[in-house]
């Protein structure tokens, strides 16, 4: 019996290829053939599911979110590059979880970005979850080599923060860094628009410690740097496509610089780590994370994978930390049988220190799906 072994991360307790590791070790009694395959969804891990999958990594040091240097990384294969925001300047990178609305910054993903294009890549993968900053993609833009000037003609300094978008009056993008013939494809699983009561601010920004009237701020700014950027590209109206709003405005950012496509997260992803191949041939599929729940039904990685292997007639095992899905969601889902560490653990804490081992002992014990009739 051929198993593939394809989770998300534990999130705040195992990465992904650490999760994969523990259910291979659980299932090693069970007389079971296993391959690997951890994966991610855009947000933060996706570099390393990459680099799992064969990638290169190639650590960079890049301005965090309050501009603070970190040490990061982004993933190589050929031509292609694989970039996440969300372990550049996301907000598991905010100096002791402060959260900073109106001046979190992108710049460090643009420095990632131009290091990649500066490296040859020529097609950029672009992980957008976990964003800390509502910039609309302004600091991205000066790192890739845009100027941003008030209306005096003062250059504002690299790592423009959302709150300082409403005095940006021109942006000149003579120099912009991106050799002709760049691809930009983006993970992006929210299909927001930049501005008004669905956009960036007003989703997201309660997220980043934005109050109300901070999100108004936010919004107005947005709107401006959207008239102002439209002007410099010549383009109107792609603050309203769907997913403009994606990671405080980011993704309004890469539509209209960088004629960047927009795809599901997991869709994406599994292309990267060539997840369908993988599949072919299972006889089994075991997926989890740190908690299945109704967001795990709205395009989160393990739903990706259950849709998969559901339409090749694989079935598919769930291992969480905790299962908020009834028997009915998880069918539906294409989910033949789920478990959780809680069963085992029902100390949250606990848990969490000893998620590797808790998952290892469940892996040996739960019974398995039959593949679909």
């Amino acid at each position: 019996m051929r198993v593939l072994v394809a989770p998300d991360k534990f999130k705040g307790s195992l990465t992904a290829a650490e999760v994969a590791a523990a259910i291979v070790r659980g299932l090693a009694g069970r007389g079971l053939d296993t391959e690997t395959c951890p994966i991610a969804d855009g947000g933060d891990g996706t570099v390393d599911a990459a680099v799992a999958a064969g990638f290169t990594r190639r650590p960079i040091t890049a301005s965090g979110p309050t501009g603070r240097p970190v040490d990061t990384a982004w993933a190589r294969s050929g031509e292609t590059a694989v970039v996440e925001l969300a372990d550049v300047c996301g907000l598991v990178r905010l100096p002791d979880g402060v959260l900073r609305a109106e001046d979190a910054t992108t710049l460090g993903l643009g420095e990632v970005v131009r290091a990649a294009l500066d490296d040859g890549a020529d097609r950029i993968v672009l992980g957008l979850g976990g964003s800390a900053s509502t910039d609309g993609g302004a600091g991205l833009a000066q790192a890739l080599g845009a100027v941003l000037r008030t209306a005096d003609g003062t250059v504002l300094p690299p790592g423009v923060g959302g709150g300082a978008l409403a005095s940006v009056a021109t942006v000149d993008l003579a120099g912009l860094a991106v050799p002709p013939g760049t691809t930009v494809e983006v993970a992006c699983d929210v299909d927001n628009p930049l501005l008004g009561p669905h956009g960036a601010a007003a989703v997201y920004g309660p997220q980043k410690g934005a109050d109300d009237d901070a999100v108004a701020r936010l919004d107005a700014a947005l709107a401006s740097w959207a008239r102002v950027l439209g002007t410099a590209t010549g383009t109107t109206g792609r603050e309203d496509e769907p997913g403009a709003g994606a990671a405080g405005g980011v993704g309004y950012g890469v539509l209209t610089l960088l004629d960047a496509r927009l795809r599901p997260g997991f869709d994406l992803v599994a292309e990267l780590l060539g997840f369908d191949d993988r599949l072919a041939g299972a006889d089994l599929v075991v997926t989890g994370e740190g908690r299945l729940d109704a967001q795990t039904l709205r395009g989160k990685g393990p739903a990706g994978v259950a849709a998969r292997a559901a339409a090749a007639g694989v079935p598919v095992l769930a291992l969480a930390g905790s299962v908020a899905l009834g028997p009915d969601e998880l069918a539906t889902a294409g989910i033949g049988g789920a478990a959780a560490l809680a069963d085992l653990e029902p100390d949250l804490r606990r848990s969490q220190e000893h998620a590797a081992e808790l998952l290892e002992r469940l892996a040996a014990t739960v019974p398995l799906p039959d593949r679909p009739s």
